[in-house]
């Protein structure tokens, strides 16, 4: 199998896998937990904590979802823009490409139907109360950090270049 159709296969598999996961830990916390209930997994640590965010992290901009399909619509044209954009030997780059995408979503399919997004994964760090989420916003920032990641490399390559080749 040529290596463009295998990776063809990888990013489908994984928006799959990502939006199939997120949607069906969703609908089985939503079965089987009131929304707004908490359940301790790691004592002090780890909960699934049922809420219907109607904003982003922390609440942030709650109630405006006509914001939240704008901004789905422009990262998603973007996302497919640079993907399209991008060389196959871009792989880190496309894949976190591929994994924002997955979430997005499933966070759009749940402000399209719901006009909330269902978060659950709800973890105490440090004593901070962090932002509950869901697998969705795990494919946004485990995307973003590859990116990232990608970005950085370049720029570290760029910088070893010029520094063997000064002008």
């Amino acid at each position: 199998m040529k290596k463009s159709n295998r990776n063809k296969i990888l990013y489908l598999l994984t928006i799959l896998v990502v939006l199939g996961g997120d949607l069906l830990t969703k609908t089985i916390v939503n079965h089987q937990m009131k929304v707004g209930a908490s359940y301790e997994l790691i004592e002090n640590f780890f909960y699934f904590t049922n809420i219907h965010n109607t904003g982003a992290a922390w609440g942030i901009f709650a109630g405006h979802i006509e914001f939240f399909y704008v901004i789905t619509i422009i990262a998603a044209i973007a996302i497919i823009y640079y993907f399209l954009h991008s060389n196959e030997d871009q792989a880190i780059f496309r894949y976190g490409l591929v994994l924002v995408f997955a979430g997005l979503l499933g966070n759009l399919y749940d402000r399209v139907i719901f006009k909330y997004v269902r978060d659950f994964i709800d973890f105490i760090i440090f004593g901070y109360d962090f932002p509950i989420f869901n697998v969705a916003d795990m494919g946004v920032v485990i995307g973003m950090f590859l990116i990232i990641i990608d970005l950085l490399i370049g720029e570290y390559k760029q910088w070893k270049f010029n520094q063997s080749h000064p002008q």
